[in-house]
């Protein structure tokens, strides 16, 4: 079958029901296509790991009513290849999609542990939190591999489901790398507090799994049997669609500050697309909720004909039981990390500072000062120890 759109998104995600959208907006006329992997349409995917354990929303609430935007979804299907020639996409179905305009916003697939099993998920998917909750009753023994925003965030939601919950990761505590130290080992002494076992410093190098449980081998040569592993073991840019296609690729499709790829008439956008970030002066690919919103909205009145910049410098924020943050930029403990506390570990500020600028923000309890801290990065300062105390939180 062939179909035939002004616009064509390839990926059903939060990016592409944004830019649908924009794109609705800025060409009411227009006839829109959206090519997605996933059965569902267009969902908010930070629940998957925070809400939906909750008891603040359920799998129907997060429904982004992409319909709405008179988009035609085509679901359960998987771009296969471009023909740049001739303007089209063919899935995996046969079927053909000619395009006036083109954005990929195919999105990243979690990396992998060494070995398979219904009772071993790799977490990204509403599907993927399906199976996790059918294992995840009161009691259960669920491994989390990772100790990133995704493994945090599970740990933490599985044991207020009445979970046991190991957790198993390589670096020295939670957030090792991202958070200051002092900062990094509250965290961990937090959930600990609250019955997560956690196993720092372990690599899972190998395992099996059956009808009833799962076997996890281990770097220091021990074991350990659980009922089900959900790992959290970061993403890779789903880049196979771009290089088929012949677009330039680097971690990420690269693109230019309109977020157009190497080809005149594709745009990327989201988890995929490498854009070069103005505040920060570099390259980056961000895998955030307010990242992939933000480009696919930019995208989207781009390719209906804005001529306009994407200057933004996405935030991201996570919460672990009753603690919770904002982040704007680069969190990196190799950085100069300047900390102010209000209330240590519970509400305050850390900067993270570079050759006299500031390049990312943490905001700890800390809420409303999102702009401040954007505005503070984007300073050229100069800026050091001293003088950085006491910019935010920024009275409005």
């Amino acid at each position: 079958m062939e179909h035939l759109y002004d616009y064509l998104i390839i990926g059903a995600g939060m990016t592409g029901d944004a830019a649908a959208k924009a794109i609705r907006a800025g060409d009411p006329a227009a006839r829109i296509g959206m090519v997605g992997d996933e059965a569902q349409a267009p969902y908010e995917r930070p629940p998957l790991s925070k809400a939906l354990w909750k008891g603040d929303k359920t799998p129907e609430a997060i429904d982004l009513g992409t319909a709405r935007s008179g988009a035609e979804l085509h679901l359960g299907r998987h771009a296969e290849s471009i023909d740049r020639d001739d303007r089209s996409v063919r899935d995996d179905h046969g079927d053909i999609y000619r395009y006036r305009r083109l954005l990929l916003a195919t999105g990243a697939t979690p990396r992998r542990l060494p070995f398979a099993g219904e009772r071993v998920i790799h977490f990204r998917t509403l599907d993927d939190y399906l199976a996790l909750r059918r294992y995840a009753v009161a009691g259960a023994h669920i491994a989390v591999v990772g100790g990133g925003f995704i493994g945090s965030e599970l740990a933490a939601s599985l044991a207020s489901n009445g979970c046991k919950v190991t957790m198993l990761f390589p670096g020295e505590a939670i957030g090792a790398g991202r958070y200051p130290r002092a900062l990094a080992n509250f965290i961990s002494d937090y959930f600990r507090e609250r019955g997560v076992e956690l196993r720092s410093g372990a690599k899972v190098v190998g395992g099996k799994a059956d009808d009833s449980s799962v076997e996890l081998t281990l770097s220091d040569n021990t074991t350990l049997r659980v009922d089900a592993v959900v790992a959290g073991l970061g993403v890779t840019p789903n880049t196979a669609l771009a290089e088929q296609a012949g677009l330039k690729t680097d971690n990420g499709i690269v693109v230019d500050e309109r977020l157009r790829s190497s080809d005149f008439d594709i745009w990327a956008a989201g988890d995929v697309a490498n854009f070069h970030n103005v505040a920060l002066d570099q390259r980056m690919r961000v895998e955030h909720e307010n990242a992939a919103i933000s480009m696919g909205h930019h995208a989207g009145r781009v390719m209906t004909g804005a001529d306009e910049a994407y200057t933004t410098l996405p935030f991201f924020y996570s919460d672990l039981f009753d603690l919770g943050y904002e982040a704007v930029g680069l969190l990196d403990d190799r950085l100069d990390v300047v900390e102010q506390w209000t209330q240590p570990f519970r509400e305050g500020v850390v900067y993270y500072l570079d050759d006299g600028r500031v390049r990312g923000v943490l905001l700890w309890n800390v809420w409303g000062q999102v702009d401040a801290a954007r505005e503070l990065i984007a300073e050229r300062g100069p800026f050091d120890i001293e003088n950085v105390r006491g910019r935010l939180p920024k009275l409005v």
